[in-house]
């Protein structure tokens, strides 16, 4: 489907990160959209893995394309080291997406129209306005948390956290 558009997903490789996300690309194939959904190497396995009915004979005509790269780390790494793991990723993962995106275009005949990056993989956006594709970050947490994180800094100046997220006073008073 030529007029389709295409939209490349790319969650941090955690289930509280691609879990939304993929609720979020059903959403945008309810709209009419394709969806490229770029996994790491490491949780496309695990995710193929546990699909109840992997048949890979109808996969082609599924709007939700699952793809993976690499994310740098052997086989034996322990993933749950975020600060190795976010370094290894950001080594290795925008330019194995650019590759991607690259033979998506080239081979496959499909336009990317946008990619939708988790914001903690804001480089995914990068890699997409280096290509001249739009691009829009998605948070996956709550709103309050968003809410929170944004905030910080002001909360720091203003005297009611530390810079270690501690309270600083024993009651806020709301006039």
């Amino acid at each position: 489907m030529m007029n389709t558009p295409t939209v490349l997903v790319l969650p941090f490789p955690a289930q509280g990160h691609v879990n939304p996300m993929m609720c979020l690309s059903h959403k945008l194939v309810e709209h009419g959209c394709n969806i490229i959904f770029v996994n790491s190497d490491f949780n496309h396995k695990r995710v193929v893995s546990s699909m109840e009915n992997n048949d890979k004979s109808d996969s082609s005509s599924s709007p939700i394309k699952l793809v993976s790269i690499p994310d740098g780390l052997g086989p034996e790494h322990d993933r749950v080291n975020l600060g190795e793991l976010c370094v290894s990723m950001l080594n290795t993962m925008p330019s194995k997406l650019e590759k991607l995106i690259q033979e998506i275009q080239l081979n496959e005949g499909i336009k990317v129209i946008c990619v939708v990056a988790d914001v903690t993989v804001g480089w995914g956006l990068e890699v997409a306005r280096k290509m001249g594709i739009k691009g829009a970050y998605f948070w996956p947490a709550s709103a309050s948390m968003f809410g929170l994180q944004h905030n910080a800094p002001k909360l720091i100046a203003d005297g009611i956290l530390d810079s270690d997220g501690n309270y600083l006073i024993n009651r806020i008073t709301f006039d």
